[in-house]
């Protein structure tokens, strides 16, 4: 038997319509994949370095309305959708009095728009939290079902293996090797899928919690901020 025609090319030519219909769902699958793989990774890289520089220049800024006019620069961190969203609640709250500024004791917010403010920002945080964590669930759901995707595969490949082996009837090393090779690969093809897959998601989903983290700080630190800035009236 010639080594060449153990070629794994050669194989999956030579593969039956079902193996050949599994390997090319695993190829999409894995490809699809790899797509959002690189989409993440290149984003939640922006939402880094973005949130740091949105971090420092809130922390720094004492004009509320033009660090609202700076958010522009800083739209794919969470932080600076959740402080837009903030400030425009407290704008609608305050009415005819300024945003802008710090520490007048005149801008007056009621507990009714205090508490508004902090519905919008939970609400904001969570539609965010969301937007971080869209398409990674397809990696999860190629990790738990390509490895099986491609057994299904394999068990296909065999029985049509054994099929062979029945009609001819022969049962000899080099009758069985090469259908059992081709049957083989549906399973390292679903292995191949998988193991970035999972990799990938358990360290998406790590850095979504660490975000969902830094947002909650985000919003204590704004409203710590809003209470600075403005008079709260608390009902008794």
């Amino acid at each position: 038997m010639d080594i060449s025609e153990y070629n794994v090319i050669v194989m999956i030519m030579q593969a039956g319509i079902v193996a050949k219909c599994v390997l090319l769902l695993l190829l999409i699958m894995s490809i699809i994949c790899w797509g959002i793989i690189i989409a993440k990774a290149v984003s939640y890289a922006r939402v880094n370095n973005q949130g740091k520089n949105f971090r420092a220049e809130f922390e720094a800024s004492s004009n509320l309305t033009q660090l609202y006019n700076d958010v522009v620069h800083y739209k794919e961190t969470p932080l600076s959708a959740i402080y837009s969203a903030g400030y425009l609640e407290i704008q609608k709250s305050l009415g005819q009095q300024s945003v802008s500024g710090k520490g007048s004791g005149e801008k007056v917010l009621s507990e009714v728009g205090y508490r508004s403010l902090e519905r919008v920002l939970d609400r904001t945080a969570s539609e965010e939290v969301i937007r971080l964590e869209r398409k990674i669930n397809f990696l999860a759901t190629t990790g738990n079902t390509a490895p099986f995707i491609g057994l299904f595969g394999t068990v296909w490949g065999v029985m049509d293996a054994f099929r062979v082996i029945g009609v001819k009837g022969s049962a000899s090393i080099s009758g069985v090797a090469p259908g059992i090779s081709e049957a083989l690969i549906a399973t390292a093809a679903g292995l191949a899928a998988a193991i970035p897959a999972v990799i990938a998601y358990n360290t998406f989903v790590h850095k979504v919690k660490r975000y969902e983290k830094e947002i909650d700080a985000f919003i204590l630190d704004f409203l710590i901020l809003v209470e600075k800035n403005f008079k709260v009236e608390h009902n008794k």
